[in-house]
């Protein structure tokens, strides 16, 4: 549950009601999740993030919007975020990725944990050659 009031389509006015529509143009779909909905509760906090967002996950860039997807999965799920794993995985899905894509990228999360712990633990020296 969350720690602060979800805003309701009703209660949406001014630069929320703005940033709600914009979020709603943007993807093409009416649904505000409850992201949205909490930070909703300080206007600016969410006309800053949405605009971030937007910029970096639908901008123009050399990374295709399913990759960045994936991206995100993986650091949410570094992060420990449920919320945008959960999000972000049915992102992904709308966009093309299949139950062994999805595999595949757990896959990889699991060997980059692992080995990150490991190199971590060990606290093994950067080679210099990988340094730029």
């Amino acid at each position: 549950m969350a720690v602060t009031t979800l805003v309701t389509d009703d209660l949406a006015d001014g630069k929320v009601a703005e940033v709600f529509a914009d979020i709603r143009e943007t993807r093409g779909s009416d649904f505000i999740n409850n992201f949205w909905r909490a930070l909703a509760v300080d206007a600016d906090l969410l006309e800053r993030t949405w605009l971030e967002i937007k910029t970096v996950m639908t901008g123009p860039g050399e990374l295709d919007p399913l990759t960045r997807e994936l991206i995100y999965i993986a650091v949410s799920t570094a992060n420990g975020c449920s919320y945008c794993i959960h999000s972000h995985t049915a992102a992904a899905r709308a966009k093309g990725m299949t139950d062994a894509m999805h595999a595949e990228l757990l896959s990889v999360i699991g060997l980059a944990g692992k080995t990150n712990h490991l190199a971590e633990s060990l606290q093994v020296e950067v080679d210099k050659a990988f340094i730029a």
